[in-house]
């Protein structure tokens, strides 16, 4: 049923709809979580214009804002429910420019992730946070989050790429941060405070995106290891030899049965577990070269990519890691990171909890940066947020606590991680984090109960 103030928004903006079907699939997205009810309407936002009206609005009637980009997120901060209004933004998807001398690109939050390298690529340029649903999400769920990505480990997570942000805050002000200059260190760092709010402190509107050049050889090998506690260990020995990969991603046994089974490869037939590693730049082979000879002690077998089809081939394959899961049922993507020389412990302990709990967990990492993604997967249908899942998932954050880690790498807190923050933020930091969001938003109205 659709609250009365919610009732007198949606009848004041022109984009606004109340369409069941609509309502429905813009209430949900990628998590597995589904909310008890749907949203009262959802709002389609064509321009900026139609932000800042949806926001005053709100602030005037004291509506509450669910902001959504592609539906990708994984953590339900862009699921919605009754008594609030999601603010569509996936049509505001437009390159706006791009200056291959500055090395920058202008682009609006709906711009799906993969297109930003598509345009970048004609000026020998790229954008470098790239998570593996790069096909699939957009800019401003990524910096909602602060997305990292595979090539995270060497160029970094999304905030060290993007350089400047026009957002509009709940009472509808437009707010621009960050500067068009690589440094820059005037006032507080409003920019970073903005990229990983997951859309708790305002709606970004359009983004200017650090673009790097693009490097002029890679080099890929895959190896493949008796079991994942030895890829690994070899995964901490390349960090050990002071080796920077661009990539260097990490799937377990059962993850690769998915993937052969999904795309009829047959990578399990040559180990129990795999790494993708790669090098670039001029030096390139030579890295390559001290890579391979740090991980060959723990490696079964290693193979050098002879062609550019086939180390996309190999980058596919870790892309379709996630989608080959949810072929098998519900998955819940778990976000732990801990230091990466406890990479292998982490591993030992997820199968435990995998064994402890009865559940099916699936494993795969960046393992340069010891980002891993514990996998719950369960029959289609079955919960994701009670029973043993949960636990299971609970069992995780403590896992990586106890490693000195945190519960999220890059997908943020959303709704999912709500129980376990205070325990890793404490009581000071919360209490100051949630004084400084009612500095932005004092009615409470934007994205409410999500990340703090």
């Amino acid at each position: 049923m659709t609250s009365p103030t919610s009732q007198l928004l949606l009848e004041d903006h022109p984009r606004a709809s109340v369409d069941r079907a609509l309502r429905a699939r813009a209430s949900v997205e990628r998590s597995g979580f589904v909310p008890p009810t749907f949203a009262d309407g959802v709002i389609f936002a064509q321009d900026i214009e139609d932000v800042v009206l949806t926001m005053k609005l709100a602030s005037k009637y004291g509506v509450r804002i669910v902001p959504r980009g592609a539906g990708t997120g994984l953590a339900a901060g862009s699921c919605a429910q009754e008594g609030e209004v999601v603010l569509d933004l996936s049509a505001m998807n437009q390159i706006l420019s791009i200056d291959p001398v500055q090395g920058i690109a202008t682009v609006q939050p709906g711009v799906i992730n993969a297109a930003v390298n598509q345009a970048a690529e004609e000026y020998n340029l790229f954008y470098a946070p790239d998570p593996a649903s790069t096909a699939i999400c957009s800019i401003g769920g990524n910096i909602a989050t602060n997305a990292g990505g595979m090539w995270c480990a060497k160029y970094g997570v999304t905030r060290e790429s993007v350089l400047s942000l026009l957002v509009v805050l709940p009472d509808g002000q437009l707010l621009r941060t960050g500067r068009r200059t690589i440094k820059g260190v005037a006032g507080y760092d409003m920019n970073a405070l903005m990229i990983g709010s997951e859309g708790t402190l305002g709606i970004v509107v359009e983004a200017v995106l650090r673009l790097r050049p693009k490097p002029k050889h890679t080099a890929t090998l895959v190896a493949y290891f008796p079991d994942e506690v030895a890829a690994a260990a070899a995964a901490s020995a390349v960090s050990a030899a002071g080796l920077t990969p661009s990539v260097l991603e990490l799937m377990d046994g059962k993850t690769l049965l998915a993937v052969d089974s999904a795309m009829g490869t047959e990578h399990h037939n040559s180990g129990g577990a795999l790494l993708l590693a790669q090098t670039d730049g001029y030096g390139a082979d030579l890295e390559m070269q001290a890579l391979e000879l740090a991980i060959k002690p723990f490696a079964e077998h290693c193979e050098l990519a002879t062609t550019e089809q086939h180390a996309q081939a190999l980058i596919e394959a870790r892309r379709q890691a996630i989608p080959s899961m949810e072929k098998l049922g519900t998955v819940s993507i778990c976000d732990i990171g801990v230091p990466r020389n406890r990479l292998a412990e982490a591993i030992a302990g997820l199968q435990r909890i995998e064994a402890e709990r009865g559940v099916s967990i699936f494993i795969i990492a960046h393992a340069a940066d010891g980002n891993l993604h514990p996998i719950i997967v369960v029959p289609a249908g079955q919960s994701i947020i009670s029973g043993a899942p949960k636990l299971a998932l609970a069992d995780m954050f403590y896992l990586a606590q106890e490693l000195g880690g945190t519960l999220t790498g890059e997908h943020g807190i959303g709704l999912l991680k709500q129980d376990w923050l205070p325990e890793e933020l404490g009581e000071t930091s919360l209490q100051l984090q949630r004084r400084l969001r009612k500095v932005f938003d004092p009615q409470g109205i934007l994205n409410p109960g999500k990340a703090i």
